[in-house]
């Protein structure tokens, strides 16, 4: 009876074997080779989505690295190559300040940055006038009316250099309110120029609050701590007190506008009504001198160069006053409070 042959040994069969200690994980398999090397493959496969996995994440992360840097080194650069984009000391230039966007204390065109520019443009070497570039839709009578004391102040500390003030696509309200502080105001054809008033706005929700079935629960300490709530009738007494306090604002901005304007405004009573004019209509008004631009008012005074005072804030800056401008915006829309 013969036997059958002991097949050769294969030492690749042996090494093909997982070891004794396999995770919980892999897949059970017999001694055959077949089986051995597929569930190597799919451990190699495994492994390769993970370093894939990790290579996106650690891309993602040394991306956001890189940006942070970047905008870090961007915003504390800004200031550097505008000093290097800067005429010589002492060469002649026009020192420009900018009033862009509402005027608030949380926003670009705040009274701090306004004058910090101011007084850094005033007292720059060569200066040959300060320009107060506007482009305001207006925003808070405070700020608005600290930047036109504050340019007041200056221009008496510095009686023989000249203020311009360029207004571009607009100079309405506060904007308007800033831009009267200068010697000379020049706008465009079609710049939109004025709106000499005061606006408190807001919504009354009594009705809406009675058909939803909504009951208002207000709890205070002195009669009018609830002033104007919109979702309490209308009171008269308290709507008159609004507008006298309304009224008065209005006039405080008459006055400064008739202080420094004089006999060029025009004989119109339509002037203060919270009207805006095109630049072309608002010099037959007098309310600017001339139409023109920054570089029309280069070329006026002879001079080649102008510089950005306006101090530059920081990326993050920008960024957590943009959220706190529009947060307050929505506060005060809601409250009724905006007035220019």
């Amino acid at each position: 009876m013969s036997q059958t042959p002991t097949p050769p040994h294969d030492p690749w069969t042996d090494k093909a074997r997982p070891a004794a200690a396999e995770p919980a994980s892999a897949p059970q398999a017999s001694g055959k080779p077949e089986q051995w090397m597929h569930a190597w493959a799919k451990e190699v496969l495994l492994e390769q989505r993970r370093a894939r996995r990790s290579r996106f994440w650690g891309g993602l992360i040394k991306s956001l690295i890189t940006l942070v840097i970047v905008l870090v080194i961007f915003g504390s650069s800004r200031e550097l190559v505008s000093l290097a984009d800067r005429p010589k000391t002492g060469e002649a230039h026009l020192a420009v300040v900018e009033v862009q966007g509402v005027i608030a204390q949380d926003a670009r065109a705040s009274a701090e940055r306004v004058l910090a520019g101011a007084q850094r443009a005033f007292a720059a070497e060569g200066a040959q006038a300060v320009v107060l570039r506007i482009n305001s839709p207006g925003g808070s009578p405070v700020q608005a009316g600290q930047i036109f004391d504050g340019l007041l102040a200056l221009k008496a500390a510095h009686p023989d250099l000249p203020v311009y003030a360029v207004i571009e696509d607009l100079a309405a309200s506060g904007g308007y309110y800033v831009a009267v502080a200068a010697d000379q105001l020049l706008a465009d054809r079609a710049s939109l120029v004025g709106s000499i008033g005061v606006i408190s706005g807001g919504f009354g929700f009594v009705e809406a609050i009675d058909r939803l079935g909504v009951e208002r629960r207000a709890y205070t300490s002195g009669d009018n701590k609830a002033f104007l709530d919109p979702f309490a009738p209308r009171d008269p007494e308290q709507e008159a007190f609004w507008q006298a306090i309304l009224d008065n604002t209005h006039q405080q901005f008459i006055e400064r506008v008739r202080s420094s304007r004089g006999d060029r405004l025009a004989d119109n009573p339509q002037l203060f009504s919270g009207l805006v004019w095109n630049g072309e209509l608002a010099l037959e008004q007098g309310l600017i001198d001339e139409l023109g631009s920054l570089y029309s008012l280069k070329a006026q005074l002879g001079v080649d160069h102008w510089v950005n005072y306006t101090p530059e804030p920081s990326p993050w800056e920008r960024l957590e006053r943009r959220l706190a401008t529009s947060l307050q915006t929505l506060l005060w829309s809601s409250q009724g409070q905006r007035l220019f």
